[in-house]
């Protein structure tokens, strides 16, 4: 599935800005009371970013695998007045790590770094999000 078509996604707005990027823009439904964009809406957007990543990292994985988010660390850097989007990375230690051991045992977590900026180029968020994944049995 692809994580634009994630109803809870559709929801809040999230579209996709290029082949490897999401974005969310700025409108009234996803702002808080002090017209900044909502700290749960740019988890949404920072998680959905990670989840693409993963699929992107690991094409030969998807429909194969059952990922789950097992927990994340984020740290708001700025308001977000303006259109954000989401970019993620993997270290190639922490892709080797998991590959090692997903081959292995059919299971691991990986590490994956996402962060928010805004249209001028303004870090908003940063955040780790760890996901534990798991081969299908079939």
């Amino acid at each position: 599935m692809k994580v634009t078509d994630i109803p809870f996604v559709q929801h809040v707005g999230i579209e996709q800005k290029d082949e490897k990027t999401l974005q969310l823009e700025a409108t009234k439904k996803v702002k808080n009371h002090i017209d900044t964009i909502h700290a749960s809406a740019q988890f949404t957007l920072a998680e959905s970013q990670s989840g693409l990543f993963l699929q992107q990292l690991f094409p030969e994985y998807v429909g194969k695998v059952v990922p789950l988010l097992r927990s994340s660390s984020l740290k708001y850097k700025a308001p977000a007045l303006k259109d954000i989007y989401a970019t993620a990375t993997v270290s190639n230690e922490e892709k080797e790590k998991f590959l090692t051991r997903f081959t292995k045992k059919g299971r691991a977590t990986i590490v994956v770094n996402v962060e928010i900026k805004d249209s001028d180029e303004v870090l908003t968020m940063q955040g780790e999000f760890n996901w534990f994944v798991q081969k299908l049995e079939l």
